[in-house]
C-alpha cells in the first residue's frame, strides 16, 4: 500500500518514512503543500499523513482541496497543535484522525489500520481474471480465495496491472506505481519484479498470463486453456 507523507521536518519525516516503510508499505514524501497537490495528482494514495505548519500554508487549509482530488482518502493529520480547538478544527475540516506529536511509531501505524477499517465511499468490485481476483479496496489479492503471499512491490505490480486488465501499462506508468517518487529505476529492475510475480502467479496456478507488449510495457490477460 502507497502513503503519502507530507512533513516538512526533515528528522520527523525520516522516523515516519522508515517505520512505515519496514511494515511493509511504499513512502512518498514532500515537505510542501505544492508537492503534496502534485502527487495527488500523479497517484491514487489510500491515506495521506498531513502536517499542519507546513512552509507553504496550513495543512488544515489543504483539506478541502486534497476532499475534491481524492474524495476517497483517508487524511491523519499528524501535528504538533495538540488543543482541543486545534483537534476539533482539524476533525471539522475533513480529516479522518488526528494524532498530535510526539507519537509512539505503534500508534502511527494502529491508526493508519483502524482508519482503513472505517467505512468510506462505496466499496470498488473485485478485479477477477483467471481464478485471480485483486480487491482494490483492501489491496489483496487471492486465489481460488486464499491469499496470495507478495511483497510489498510484486502487490503494487499485480494492482497496477489488475486496474488495467488486458490493456497495456507502459513501463513509465509502472515505474510511477511501482516505486517511491525520488528512486531512480532502470527497466531492468522492472523486468527482473515482472518475472518473478509471473512465477508466483503460475506456482499458484492463478490462470493469468503477464505478457510483454514490445517497446511499450506489460499487460495481464486470462491464460488461454
Amino acid at each position: 500500500m502507497r502513503i503519502l507523507v507530507v512533513e516538512d521536518q526533515i528528522d520527523m519525516g525520516i522516523l515516519m518514512s522508515d517505520r512505515l516503510e519496514r511494515s511493509g508499505y511504499l513512502v512518498d514524501r514532500v515537505g510542501r503543500i505544492a508537492d503534496a497537490r502534485e502527487a495527488l495528482h500523479a497517484f491514487d494514495y489510500p491515506i495521506l499523513l498531513l502536517d499542519r505548519r507546513l512552509p507553504d500554508g496550513d495543512g488544515l487549509d489543504f483539506l478541502p482541496e486534497i476532499r475534491t482530488l481524492r474524495p476517497n482518502i483517508r487524511v491523519l493529520m499528524v501535528t504538533a497543535l495538540r488543543s482541543l480547538d486545534d483537534r476539533v478544527n482539524g476533525l471539522d475540516a475533513g480529516a479522518d484522525d488526528y494524532l498530535i506529536k510526539p507519537f509512539a511509531p505503534d500508534e502511527l501505524l494502529a491508526r493508519i489500520r483502524a482508519s482503513l477499517r472505517r467505512p468510506g465511499a462505496a466499496p470498488i468490485p473485485p478485479v477477477v481474471l483467471g481464478q485471480l481476483s485483486f480487491d482494490l479496496n483492501l489491496h489483496e489479492a487471492q486465489v481460488r480465495g486464499r491469499a496470495l503471499a507478495l511483497h510489498k512491490r510484486e502487490l503494487l505490480l499485480l494492482e497496477t496491472l489488475m486496474r488495467r486488465a488486458g490493456r497495456a501499462v507502459t513501463y513509465t506508468v509502472l515505474i510511477d506505481e511501482i516505486y517511491g517518487l525520488d528512486e531512480q529505476v532502470q527497466n531492468d529492475a522492472l523486468k527482473m519484479l515482472v518475472s518473478r510475480l509471473r512465477q508466483k502467479l503460475r506456482d499458484a496456478d492463478a490462470g493469468v498470463e503477464i505478457y510483454a507488449t514490445r517497446s511499450v510495457g506489460y499487460m495481464i490477460v486470462q491464460a488461454r486453456a
